[in-house]
Parts: structure tokens; C-alpha cells; sequence
């Protein structure tokens, strides 16, 4: 198996005397700036003057610029904006402020991968991408913990940027939960694979089409989503603590019969057919060319998508229910998320990181 690198593996020092600027202050950029700030490194935020996290950043007493002025004065830059904005921001503020010899990092490799960005010589790169969305990465290093993450170095300049990059995820706990090395292609294609077939577009799919059959065949909404959604939780959760098998040791040997009948039904040669298809539109880049196109006119597609699919009748009757589950800490949305564009500058880059 791969050799998985730990806190003992790694030079801490490799970051002494090195100001690190963490452009965007979302989800990620929080947890990234506050955890490094707290293992002993010099960080700076950068942010757009008009930003609303920037109190947020100097309440947690960290130091806010605009991402110019944070990048003249780093040795390491991490880019923590969406993929669809990092461009403009990295040929607006970044590389005419790039010092020569600094590190400048990712924590998703779609733009580095595809093109959209393409750093001048001298200038190393990186990437640390941790397997979990930021609100987690900061709880966890707050607790002793952390969450694992992918490391790469696209380019070696200086001959200090592994050593750098491998103490930047120490500092954001990574490397006390093991942190795996690969390239920017693997990353960015196996992370949008994940997400499109499985983690995001798969299950809520799977989820949204268990509801409907349910609701269409006459059954009560509430208990379709108690079926295919409330439950949906548990089982996950058996399969993060112990894998499949200990979450089907767990359920009952009716519902283990039918995961082995009726689940090659569900996911089954058309599915597999379809998931390769979908792999190879992300490997050749089609679907990255799709994505660039729909942010460059104002992403019409996607709010739409998003909006259809805000109002489903399962999204409405979950809410109902959740909003009398006060110990499970229900959540929602802001006001007019559906009809806006969430993600800002400020916001975390990736998937399932944010």
C-alpha cells in the first residue's frame, strides 16, 4: 500500500521565517489561516477591500490586505477562491506580485491542470487539498485532530517546494490524520469524478429518484424521506467508522439480502457505461471546458439548475421535518442562495472542501 506521510515525517521548519498569504477567507481560507496561524506561522489574508469576512479574519487576529499587497509581501501564496474566479485573481493580483522563488499553491488542481493558470519560471508549485470541507479541517486541528489531505508539487524551482509544501499541510493538521501524495491530473480528475458520479451527483440523484418513486406510487412524502434521505446519514456514518462490511454487520440480514440483490439492479452495466463516459469528458477536459464557458456568461445554466432543484417537493418537506429536530442542528440555506451565486471571492475553493 502507499506509505501515507505523518507529522513525524515532516520538517516543520521548513516554513521559519516565511510570511504565508491565504487569498479568500471561505470556508477553507478560514480554517487554513487560523490553523497555520496556530501552529507558529506568519500568515496574512488577503482579501477584496469590499469583503465581508475581513472583520471576521481580524477578529480571529489575523492580519487582512487585499491579495496584492499579501502576495508582494509572501513566500508562500495559497489560492483559497472558487475555481471559476481564481483565474482573474491570479493574473489581476497575484503573479505581477509573485516574489521570485515563492511557492504558489492550490488546494485543487482544475486550474493548474487545465490551463487556466500557468505560472512563470522560478516560481514552485503546489497543492494540499484536504478530504473535507473547511468547517471540518478547523475543528478537528482544534480538537488534537485532522483531516487527511492530498499533497503534489506541479513544479520544483527552488528545490524547496515539497519540503514547503509538506510543512504548510503540517501546519493545517493534515499530517496528524496522514496526507498522500499525488499529481495536479490525478487530483483534479478522481475529485471531479467523485463528486459528479458519487459523493454530489450520484447520491443526491439516487436520493431525489428513491423519493419520487416512493411518492409516486402513493406513499406519505414524510416517510419517503425518512427512507431515502433521514436514514441515508446512518449508514454513512457506519460505513466512515468501519467500512461496508461493518455497516452491513450492523443492519439487519433483510436489509444486507437486499443491498446484494437489488443494488447491481440500481448501479448496474448502463450505470458503469455512463460513469466511464463521464471520467473520460472530465480527463479529456470537456467538462472543464463546460464549466470556464458557463462562468465566463454569467453561469445562466447553473442557476437554474440550482434554483429548479432548491424548490423540489423533497427539499420542502425535509425542511419541514428538520425544523422540528432541534438536536440535530438543522441548517438551511441563506435567503435567495437559489437565486444568486453563492460562491464570492471570499468563498472556499473545490467540492466537497466547501
Amino acid at each position: 500500500m502507499t506509505k501515507l506521510i505523518y507529522d513525524a515525517d515532516i520538517d516543520a521548519s521548513a516554513l521559519d521565517g516565511q510570511t504565508v498569504a491565504v487569498i479568500g477567507y471561505g470556508s477553507q481560507g478560514e480554517a487554513h489561516a487560523r490553523n497555520l496561524a496556530e501552529s507558529g506561522v506568519d500568515v496574512v489574508v488577503g482579501l477584496r477591500p469590499d469583503s465581508t469576512s475581513a472583520e471576521r479574519a481580524r477578529e480571529a487576529g489575523l492580519e487582512v490586505t487585499d491579495a496584492a499587497s499579501a502576495t508582494k509581501r509572501a513566500n508562500v501564496v495559497m489560492v483559497l477562491v472558487p475555481d471559476t474566479a481564481a483565474p482573474g485573481v491570479y493574473h489581476g493580483e497575484i503573479e505581477p506580485n509573485l516574489q521570485d522563488g515563492a511557492l504558489l499553491m492550490f488546494a485543487h488542481g482544475f486550474n493548474i491542470h487545465f490551463g487556466e493558470v500557468d505560472p512563470p519560471g522560478g516560481i514552485d508549485v503546489g497543492m494540499v487539498a484536504p478530504k473535507g470541507p473547511g468547517h471540518l479541517v478547523r475543528r478537528l486541528y482544534e480538537g488534537g485532530g485532522g483531516v487527511p489531505a492530498l499533497f503534489a508539487v506541479h513544479r520544483e524551482a527552488t528545490g524547496s517546494a515539497r519540503t514547503r509544501t509538506l510543512a504548510y499541510a503540517r501546519g493545517i493538521g493534515a499530517g496528524r490524520a496522514g496526507i498522500l501524495e499525488t499529481t495536479f491530473a490525478e487530483e483534479t480528475e478522481t475529485d471531479l469524478f467523485g463528486e459528479q458520479a458519487v459523493l454530489c451527483g450520484g447520491v443526491t440523484s439516487l436520493v431525489q429518484a428513491g423519493f419520487e418513486t416512493l411518492v409516486d406510487a402513493g406513499y406519505q412524502p414524510e416517510l419517503a424521506y425518512f427512507e431515502t434521505m433521514h436514514e441515508l446519514k446512518l449508514i454513512v456514518d457506519l460505513m466512515y467508522q468501519g467500512g461496508m462490511q461493518y455497516m452491513r454487520y450492523s443492519i439487519s440480514d433483510t436489509a444486507e439480502y437486499g443491498d446484494y440483490v437489488s443494488g447491481p439492479r440500481i448501479v448496474n452495466a448502463e450505470t458503469r457505461a455512463e460513469m466511464k463516459r463521464i471520467l473520460t469528458e472530465i480527463q479529456d477536459g470537456t467538462f472543464a471546458k463546460r464549466w470556464i464557458e458557463e462562468g465566463r456568461r454569467g453561469a445562466p445554466e447553473f442557476k437554474r439548475m440550482r434554483a429548479e432543484n432548491a424548490g423540489s417537493r423533497l427539499e420542502e418537506v425535509g425542511a419541514e421535518l428538520r425544523s422540528h429536530m432541534a438536536f440535530i442542528g438543522p441548517k438551511q440555506a441563506p435567503d435567495g442562495w437559489a437565486d444568486g451565486n453563492r460562491r464570492t471571492a471570499d468563498a472556499p475553493s473545490g467540492e466537497v472542501r466547501s
